[in-house]
């Protein structure tokens, strides 16, 4: 077992102390989640190769439960928080981590309210009541959310699962590339880099942790329409951004979480941002060439990818992060005007 968190260690505000994490962290995270997430399959593609000028290693966590990575860090929050003997969950996104928090809280017969924005994507929301959970639409801004969470919290008595700002979750998260680097291991290959999407920051900063004293170099990836991570790097601290409109809504946060700022920005070699039509390209190529339907989140990390690994000839792995899209965007994507 992993370090019990305790509320007050959780509570991340000026003037309190960020909660450390080191490698330990996710190796801990991966004991206490043996048996309860899926082990997803690293998948090559020779024409993926050929475009990208080296070898890519797609960690593709679309394949998981839930239809992202985000159930490996959920399934420890909540799991937490019910040994505690909590009454119920609550919890903002914009989508995966919500489906990932409805599904744990049902395992742990736990109720479940998960805040969304007012244009959450319809697969995502049916796929949170599937598992359970009960959705409250709020804005489309992460402030909106984040205050919803509070009014809900206070009125029903319900513990927060934060998607950036809990440890667990962030150590659930670093478990997918910590996965990822040893089943390329596993094939007598050594990455030497590792890219991951950016929305609110536990992907890259559990990343960040799992490749700690790996020799390897983790590059984020978000769209160019919200780059908060960049924002806040320039800013040394995290900054709201004006977002734009995406279509990786799984990016969308407008600010990144300070812990995850904190555990990142100094590991993180490289930020990409890609545009809109990158993005779609890459989902496009997902699909008909490494036969994968992914979502437009996972299609940054691997737009990212094809414009850093240019000529390289290394191995670069790839984090997919999830796979919930809408059969109308890949409709759209795979026959465009």
């Amino acid at each position: 077992m992993g370090h019990a968190w305790t509320r007050e260690e959780l509570a991340i505000s000026p003037g309190n102390e960020i909660p450390q994490l080191t490698s330990m962290d996710i190796d801990r995270a991966a004991d206490r989640l043996a048996g309860r997430v899926w082990r997803t399959p690293v998948v090559r593609s020779d024409h993926l190769d050929a475009l990208s000028g080296a070898r890519l290693w797609l960690k593709a966590e679309n394949l998981q439960r839930g239809g992202s990575f985000k159930v490996r860090g959920a399934l420890l929050a909540v799991g937490r928080l019910a040994s505690e003997g909590s009454r119920g969950v609550i919890a903002q996104s914009t989508g995966n981590h919500a489906i990932a928090v409805a599904l744990a809280a049902r395992e742990h017969r736990l109720p479940a309210v998960l805040v969304l924005p007012s244009d959450a994507a319809p697969i995502k929301v049916r796929r949170i009541r599937d598992s359970g959970g009960v959705v409250v639409l709020a804005g489309t801004v992460l402030a909106e959310r984040e205050a919803v969470v509070e009014e809900l919290r206070e009125l029903h008595g319900l513990d927060v699962v934060d998607p950036y700002q809990d440890p667990d979750v962030v150590a659930g998260q670093g478990t997918a590339t910590a996965e990822l680097i040893k089943q390329v291991a596993a094939e007598g290959v050594s990455l030497d880099s590792v890219v991951v999407p950016i929305g609110g920051g536990s992907a890259i900063a559990g990343a960040c942790l799992a490749a700690s004293g790996q020799g390897l170099t983790v590059v984020g990836a978000e769209p160019a329409s919200v780059p908060a991570f960049g924002a806040a790097l320039r800013a040394g601290q995290p900054v709201t951004v004006s977002a734009l409109e995406t279509i990786a809504d799984g990016l969308r946060p407008d600010r990144i979480g300070s812990l995850p700022f904190h555990l990142a920005r100094r590991s993180v070699s490289t930020v990409i941002t890609v545009e809109e039509s990158a993005i779609a390209d890459a989902l496009r190529v997902a699909f008909l060439h490494a036969r994968l339907v992914i979502e437009p989140a996972a299609a940054t990390a691997l737009a990212a990818a094809l414009q850093y690994s240019a000529g390289r000839g290394t191995d670069v792995g790839v984090l997919l992060s999830g796979g919930n899209v809408e059969p109308s965007l890949i409709s759209a994507v795979l026959d465009p005007v």
